[in-house]
C-alpha cells in the first residue's frame, strides 16, 4: 500500500479513564471470555461427535461458534493486556491485522446468520425438496461463500483505511483498533473515504438483516395461520429469543457503523463495542443451541462421554425421534407437513422449534 504515515504506532486509550476499575474490568472480561470459549468450543465438540446432529442447521451452527470465537481471541486477549499493562501501544501492521480479521470475521457472521435464515427459509418454502436442496455441498458453498465475501469487504476496509496518511495524534480513543477512531487520526479523511466506507458496512449490516429479515417474514406468514393462541404463543415465543440477539447484534453494531462520527461519539462507541464483542457472543450459544433439546442431549452426551449417567426417558424419545428424522432425511418441518395427523398447527410449530 501507499501509505505516507508519519506515525509508526498507535497508543490505545482504552479504559484508561476507568483507572479504579481496571482490576474490575480485567476479571469481568476474563471470566467472560472463558465462558465464550467454553461454550462455543462445547457446541462445536457435540455437533462434531454426534451424528444426529449432522444436519444443516447444526453445520452453520458450529461454523458461528467457530467464527465467534475467533471473534473473540482476535480482540479479547489484547484488551486485557492492555488492562493490566501500562504500555498499551500497538504498531500499525498490528493495527492492520487486528482490524482485518475482526472486521473479516464480523462479516462472516452477519453472512452465517444470512446462510442459516436461508436454510430455514428453504424448510418452510420447499419442505418437500428440503434434503435436495439443501446437500451438504450447497451448505459448504454457502459457509465459503460467507467467508470470502466477509474477508474481501474487510480488504476493500483496511485498503482504504490505511492508505490514508497519519500525521497527527496517534491516540486511539478505543480498546482495539476500530474503524472510525483510526480515520479520524488521518490528514487526508474525506467524504469520499467517508462515503466509501459506509457503503461498505452497509453492505455488510443492511443486506445480510434484509435476507435474515426476509425469512422471518415467511416464518411469520405461518405461524399465523395458526388456529390455536397456544401454537402461536409457543412459536413467537420461540423466535423472540432468536429475534432478541439479532436485534442486540445488529442494533449496537449499525449505531456504531452506521451513524455520522465525530470526535465525541468514539467514548460512546467504545461502550456499546464491549456489547457486540463481549455481551452478544456469550448470549448466542444459549440462544442458538442451549434451548434446543436435541443440543441440550447432545452436550450431556458429550460431557459424559466417559461416565454412564442414563438419559431420561423424555430426553431418549426426543433423540430417537430426531435421529429417525434425521436418518431418513427428513427435516422436522416435513416430518410435520407430511404426518397425517398433523394440521397447519403442528407444522408452524415444528418450524418455530428451529429457531
Amino acid at each position: 500500500m501507499d501509505n505516507h504515515t508519519t506515525v509508526s504506532t498507535f497508543l490505545l486509550l482504552g479504559f484508561s479513564s476507568f483507572l479504579d476499575l481496571q482490576d474490575l474490568l480485567f476479571v469481568m472480561v476474563f471470566f467472560s471470555h472463558v465462558t465464550i470459549l467454553a461454550a462455543n468450543v462445547s457446541i462445536m465438540v457435540a455437533v462434531k461427535l454426534n451424528h444426529s446432529l449432522h444436519i444443516p442447521m447444526y453445520f452453520f451452527l458450529c461454523g458461528l461458534s467457530f467464527s465467534e470465537t475467533c471473534t473473540t481471541v482476535v480482540i479479547i486477549p489484547r484488551m486485557l493486556v492492555d488492562l493490566l499493562s501500562d504500555s498499551k501501544s500497538i504498531s500499525i501492521p498490528e493495527c492492520t491485522t487486528q482490524m482485518f480479521f475482526f472486521f473479516g470475521l464480523s462479516g462472516n457472521n452477519c453472512f452465517i446468520m444470512a446462510a442459516m435464515s436461508y436454510d430455514r427459509y428453504t424448510a418452510i418454502h420447499n419442505p418437500l425438496h428440503y434434503s435436495i436442496l439443501m446437500t451438504p455441498k450447497i451448505c459448504f458453498q454457502l459457509m465459503m461463500a460467507a467467508w470470502l465475501v466477509g474477508f474481501l469487504v474487510s480488504v476493500c476496509i483496511i485498503t482504504i483505511v490505511f492508505n490514508l496518511s497519519f500525521c497527527d495524534s496517534s491516540t486511539i480513543q478505543h480498546f482495539f483498533c476500530d474503524i472510525s477512531p483510526v480515520v479520524h487520526l488521518a490528514c487526508d479523511y474525506t467524504l469520499s473515504y467517508e462515503i466509501a466506507i459506509f457503503v461498505l458496512s452497509a453492505f455488510v449490516l443492511v443486506g445480510s438483516f434484509i435476507l435474515i429479515m426476509i425469512s422471518y417474514v415467511f416464518i411469520g406468514s405461518i405461524v399465523m395461520k395458526m388456529p390455536s393462541a397456544k401454537g402461536r404463543y409457543k412459536a413467537f415465543s420461540t423466535c423472540s429469543s432468536h429475534l432478541t440477539v439479532v436485534c442486540i447484534h445488529y442494533g449496537f453494531a449499525g449505531f456504531v457503523y452506521l451513524r455520522p462520527k465525530n470526535s465525541d461519539s468514539f467514548r460512546e462507541d467504545m461502550l456499546m463495542a464491549v456489547t457486540y464483542t463481549v455481551l452478544t457472543p456469550l448470549l448466542n450459544p444459549i440462544v442458538y443451541s442451549l434451548r434446543n433439546k436435541e443440543m441440550q442431549i447432545a452436550l450431556r452426551m458429550t460431557i459424559n462421554l466417559h461416565q454412564h449417567y442414563p438419559l431420561t426417558p423424555a430426553e431418549t424419545m426426543t433423540l430417537e425421534r430426531f435421529k429417525l428424522q434425521n436418518g431418513q432425511s427428513v427435516h422436522p418441518y416435513q416430518a410435520a407437513q407430511e404426518s397425517p395427523e398433523c394440521s397447519v398447527d403442528c407444522t408452524a410449530i415444528a418450524t418455530a422449534e428451529l429457531v
